[in-house]
């Protein structure tokens, strides 16, 4: 007879899906201002784009890769990467690396545009928070990759409005995440899906 002891590890690691969401929507949020026509792209989006809607984002996709969150990992390295890209576009052109984006931004934003689409499709096994930040997110690619392949302003602004949305979207599921886990109880609604 073999003598074997099973040993069950509970995981006590933190949920990170809050500050990669935070990140991705507060990050959203200001560069969609910008969209809306609010202001310009400065030092502040670029500052967000990377330490906070990029590393922050890597950070909790690391960390849902240690939990098993397949869903999580690549959600939150997938839209980290994307905000670093994005700002490595904005300013490679000025060291000369690479020529300044021309229609090639639509393709760029469409493509997101897709995976953001078949990421969706993920969350209709996880909760309506996150149904809604990731349509919203579907919708703000492709109105973005429109307004760049036509050329059409009012299509952007458009879409930095809904962008606006999209973040806030993203900030309230992170913060509903945060306190409904402080409180032991439904404090914000995510409207979890029944399985």
């Amino acid at each position: 007879m073999s003598n074997e002891n099973t040993v069950i590890i509970k995981d006590n690691t933190a949920n990170p899906a809050p500050l990669g969401l935070l990140g991705f929507g507060m990050t959203t949020i200001l560069l969609n201002l910008h969209n809306a026509g609010f202001f310009g792209v400065s030092a502040m989006i670029m500052g967000m784009g990377i330490f906070v809607g990029g590393i922050a984002q890597l950070i909790a996709g690391i960390m849902e890769w240690k939990k098993n969150n397949t869903f999580g990992t690549t959600a939150f390295v997938g839209y980290g990467s994307f905000w670093l890209s994005l700002v490595a576009i904005w300013l490679l052109p000025n060291y000369g690396v690479a020529k300044p984006i021309e229609a090639e931004m639509g393709a760029y934003l469409c493509f997101w545009g897709l995976f953001t689409l078949f990421m969706f499709i993920g969350t209709l096994r996880l909760n309506g928070a996150l149904q809604f930040v990731f349509a919203s997110l579907t919708i703000l690619f492709f109105l973005l990759a429109i307004g760049d392949f036509t050329g059409i302003k009012i299509i952007k602004t458009i879409a930095g409005y809904e962008g606006i949305i999209c973040g806030l979207s993203a900030v309230y599921a992170s913060v509903a995440q945060v306190l409904n886990e402080v409180y032991g109880k439904v404090v914000l609604p995510i409207c979890p899906v029944k399985k």
